[in-house]
């Protein structure tokens, strides 16, 4: 079949894909055209093209900053710790949801563990502070109905990483599982019942079948996550974060936040935005490159 013959008879297929494209082209592409400011003394009032070039002047300053280094810290930080609490979550979720035979009970379980990812991280926060808040929280409010003293979540630094931390989980790791399940969904029963037939155990079953059938989807999701170690959201540390704990609490969003929108030094802001962008590639090809290495798989 000649290119013309499939185009004309699968056109719909290519009328689909035009949408996501468009989108790209508008919404991720069309931005670029931005990424100049960070070369330029940016004057609202005079635009884009108006504004003076000024070079690599706004990146030695903005790596001059003491504060820029203390939040990339506290970037890498948080999101290393999420790694290792965040990611291994969905992968025990999954399987243990794929090992429940029960079919009414799965079902309920997936919609209660999905919920918190529709839950805005605004109302997220007001739930954290009625939990956890030092005065007017209820988990304090218990602990010093039983004699015990209150646990200061918010407002010291290492009470509030765990919380910080297990909040993530909580919201996101629901979500997550789905990835997994669907995949858990091709593995071939026959492995699972010759396996039985062999006398191997559940775990066993668990760590022969279930985790190499999932590797791939582990190794993708992986790579994505380590790309994303220096951009970080915005919504999550500065909602449960406060100046109490301003130490843990800054990171690279909410410094853009403040030099950006409240300070309106937007070429600064931008410098910000670019260098998360570069390193976060090199984080995606740099780890794509090494699992390629080490397991044989990789997404790019």
């Amino acid at each position: 079949m000649s290119k013309e013959a499939y185009f004309r008879r699968y056109w719909q297929l290519y009328a689909l894909l035009s949408l996501p494209i468009l989108y790209f082209l508008i919404f991720r592409y069309g931005p670029m055209y931005g990424v100049q400011i960070a070369f330029k003394d940016f004057n609202l009032f005079e635009g884009i093209g108006g504004s003076e070039w000024i070079g690599f002047d706004a990146f030695r300053e903005v790596f001059g900053m003491r504060e820029f280094y203390s939040t990339l810290r506290n970037t890498f930080m948080l999101n290393f710790l999420d790694l290792l609490v965040s990611f291994p979550a969905p992968i025990i979720l999954a399987i243990m949801l794929y090992e429940i035979r029960s079919v009414w009970f799965k079902k309920i379980s997936q919609t209660i563990l999905y919920i918190p990812h529709f839950i805005s991280w605004v109302i997220i926060g007001g739930i954290v502070y009625q939990l956890f808040g030092n005065q007017s929280g209820m988990v304090n409010g218990v602990l010093e109905s039983l004699g015990l003293n209150p646990v200061p979540f918010l407002t010291e630094k290492n009470p509030w990483l765990i919380t910080y931390l297990f909040t993530g989980v909580w919201q996101s790791a629901g979500w997550g599982t789905i990835l997994y399940l669907a995949a858990l969904t091709g593995v071939n029963k026959e492995l699972f019942e010759a396996a039985e037939v062999d006398g191997a155990t559940r775990l066993k079953k668990i760590r022969y079948i279930t985790l190499p059938s999932i590797k791939p989807t582990i190794v993708t999701l992986l790579i994505l996550n380590l790309g994303k170690m220096v951009s970080i959201g915005f919504d999550r540390p500065y909602i449960i974060g406060n100046t109490a704990v301003r130490e843990y609490s800054d990171v690279l969003s909410t410094f853009v936040y403040r030099i950006g929108l409240e300070s309106g030094q937007y070429t600064l802001a931008t410098v910000v935005g670019l260098f998360q962008a570069v390193v976060g590639l090199v984080f995606i090809l740099g780890s794509n490159y090494i699992s390629k290495k080490v397991t044989g798989d990789g997404i790019l």
